[in-house]
């Protein structure tokens, strides 16, 4: 069974939006797999957290730019929500290159992170993107 399945609750209906956020349910999904390996392998958790933080940070990107350019009004508390999640996963991605285990407790975290940012978060910016003819 899938850790985070893919469900139409977290599709907005922004086709490069939506596809990102798929990435980052696969990537939580590959680390869900990788911790429940028998024997996980350091350097796989590794790549899935680099690949996690780089990949959100990429994202958060593309959504602010969207938001700059249509003259978003609630951009900075969005901001800001991107900005506390990007602190968080590159805490425990340091955590993690000093030595400490990652355990499924972060792996909740970024479950009910992403879950919560789309479904919550993210869905109050439709009717803006709606309005301006993006979604």
């Amino acid at each position: 069974m899938t850790f985070m399945p893919w469900t139409s609750d977290l599709e907005l209906g922004v086709a490069e939006i939506d596809r990102q956020h798929q990435w980052l349910v696969q990537l939580t999904n590959d680390l869900h797999d990788e911790l429940s390996q028998a024997q996980p392998r350091r350097e796989a958790i590794g790549e899935v957290l680099e690949g996690l933080v780089d990949y959100t940070h990429n994202h958060f990107i593309v959504e602010e730019v969207l938001f700059q350019q249509h003259g978003y009004p609630d951009t900075p508390a969005h901001k800001a929500e991107h900005d506390g999640f990007t602190g968080k996963a590159m805490d425990l991605l340091m955590r993690f290159e000093t030595g400490e285990e990652i355990t499924f407790e972060a792996l909740d975290f970024l479950k009910d992170w992403l879950v919560h940012h789309i479904c919550k978060v993210d869905r109050a910016y439709l009717p803006f993107f709606q309005s301006k003819g993006l979604a």
